[in-house]
């Protein structure tokens, strides 16, 4: 297999010695990576001892995915074979990342089961580079917020600009596309442009002059500068903490079925208030204490961040780059914007509210009005309980699981175990065992724990009243079935007079605003017997049945 006797490899002999294919290996030659040692007189290529050796070094780098004009940079000694590594491992990782995010499109275009029309869309991402998707989102922030100096929000926003995992999920993967089309709408252009010109007026770098430039600043002018960076981070902090409280305490009142209107809102927002407070100072105007002037101010806050498609572009944000998702903020803050609403100027409670409530004619007038509700309820058949009612947008069905609630949830008060499920289903497939059960269990409750003679809450509200609310609630809730399944309005006839009396000194003072739990007073008609008129008082109106008059589950606590 030796030519001339001087040792050298015929390319034959090269192959069957390292398996290499004749054609590749004289393509390689002719690329300068193995040359031949020498030639035969017919022109014939021979190969030293070394060229098996070097046949593997080159093999096992194209293996490896270099490509050839690297390998002969290593051969000629032009770069080591560490550097070259190095540099392909990382054009690797590129090209892993690629297919990686490929991968994830074509999963999410199959678990979607995407119309033809959003592949563009989809197959855009898997296109675009780190940088690209990047620069989607700066370019967003720039333009919608161009012109607007209100710089701290600018910064967080551009802070926030997310990067896709190198192996996203299809969720991540759809949400990335959402996020796109949600960037390139004018929805979120709008509603961030409104909130950093609302951040610009009202924050506290709006109350004083903008800085120097650092070039031009003495040394005093700089610390006074750092020491109002701290200031202004301290307030953000601060800002966050109200944040979590307004959530934590208007999902509290929320699931604890506290009408916002109800006077029982006024100690969540004395708290809210009082933490809030701090967060205003060295802003144009800044409240001195709780009042009109501050809860005014938070409310316009409230109302002014209420934005569904910033939202939304948080929650997306958060799913692109695989960080918890923020907490919703819409059943607390919407609670907190009604309360406030409602209770602009700090509740005075008038305790004349108390006055009146005897403990043994309010057990009466419990148990009279259970009876003739029960009566009702026990008539009510299952297709009746898809009828409408007065109470707009609630159907039959609504009606009883919210009067059982009210049972349990008196009855859990009375034994000093609040319950906090007023959004579940307490009627179950039995409405009538349901309401039964409940009357009892709250009938119990009243007769054994010394509720009515105990008081309760931050405002020591006698449980005697708070049974009587309890008397107010089943029996305008009674007129309401009755109204819905055409049976006779004239309930507990014995103690309805009373009972009015009750709600009229109870909640004489309420609020009747927007969404809260009262319409306006109605008039009744001449003649009206007295639960006709506690409908209309509550804002029914008993001449037009069917009357949508009063916003389900806001019944005040």
């Amino acid at each position: 297999m030796y030519e001339d006797g001087r040792g050298l490899l015929t390319i034959g002999a090269l192959a069957r010695l390292t398996g290499v294919p004749v054609k590749t290996i004289r393509s390689w030659s002719d690329q300068d990576l193995l040359p031949p040692a020498a030639r035969t007189p017919a022109g014939y290529r021979l190969y030293g001892a070394d060229a098996p050796a070097r046949l593997e070094i080159v093999r096992s780098l194209r293996d490896l995915g270099i490509g050839l004009a690297a390998i002969r940079s290593v051969l000629h000694r032009e770069s080591t074979v560490a550097e070259t590594a190095a540099q392909w491992a990382d054009a690797l990782d590129a090209q892993i990342r690629t297919l990686q995010l490929q991968r994830a499109v074509l999963r999410s275009v199959a678990a979607r089961g995407s119309a033809a029309e959003e592949l563009p869309t989809m197959t855009e991402l898997a296109r675009l580079s780190d940088r690209e998707r990047r620069r989607i989102i700066t370019d967003f922030v720039e333009d919608a917020l161009d012109g607007v100096h209100a710089p701290a929000y600018r910064s967080g926003l551009l802070a926030a600009v997310p990067d896709l995992p190198d192996d996203p999920t299809p969720e991540q993967t759809e949400a990335w596309t959402a996020l796109t089309a949600l960037v390139r709408g004018p929805e979120l252009r709008a509603a961030l442009r409104r909130l950093a010109e609302y951040s610009a007026r009202t924050g506290p770098a709006a109350a004083g002059e903008t800085a120097p430039a650092a070039q031009e600043q003495t040394a005093q002018e700089q610390t006074a500068q750092e020491q109002a960076s701290q200031e202004r981070a301290a307030q953000e902090r601060a800002a966050m903490r109200v944040a979590e409280l307004m959530r934590l305490r208007g999902e509290e009142a929320v699931t604890a079925g506290i009408a916002p209107d109800s006077p029982a809102a006024e100690p969540f927002l004395a708290e809210l208030i009082a933490a809030w407070l701090p967060t205003q100072a060295g802003t144009p105007d800044p409240p001195d204490g709780d009042g009109p002037h501050a809860r005014g101010r938070l409310l316009e806050q409230l109302e002014t961040a209420a934005e569904p498609a910033v939202e939304r572009y948080w929650q997306l944000l958060c799913t692109v780059t695989g960080r918890p998702a923020p907490p919703r903020w819409d059943r607390a803050g919407t609670w907190t914007a009604a309360a406030l609403r409602a209770h602009l100027r700090p509740y005075e409670l008038d305790r004349s509210a108390f006055d009146g409530t005897g403990p043994d004619r309010v057990m009466h007038a419990y148990q009279q009005v259970i009876r003739d509700v029960s009566a009702l309820v026990a008539a009510v058949r299952p297709e009746d309980l898809d009828l409408p009612t007065p109470c707009a947008g609630w159907r039959v069905r609504q009606l009883l699981d919210h009067m059982v609630w009210e049972n349990l949830m008196a009855a859990s008060i009375a034994e000093d175990a609040p319950r906090t499920d007023h959004t579940a289903d307490h009627l179950g497939d039995d409405h009538r065992a349901a309401f039964e059960d409940s009357a009892r269990a709250a009938l119990a409750a009243f007769t054994h724990s010394g509720m009515l003679r105990r008081t309760y809450g931050p405002y020591d509200a006698p449980g005697a009243m708070l049974v009587q609310q309890v008397v107010v609630e089943l029996l305008a809730h009674g007129w309401d079935l009755a109204r819905a399944t055409g049976a006779p309005t004239g309930l507990a006839p014995a103690v309805a007079e009373e009972t009015l009396a009750a709600a009229r000194r109870i909640y004489g003072a309420a609020p009747r605003t927007e969404g809260g739990s009262f319409a306006p007073e109605r008039a009744a008609p001449p003649g009206a017997n007295a639960t006709d008129r506690l409908a209309a008082f509550l804002g029914r109106d008993p001449a037009v049945p069917g009357h949508d008059a009063v916003a389900p589950g806001r019944d005040p606590a």
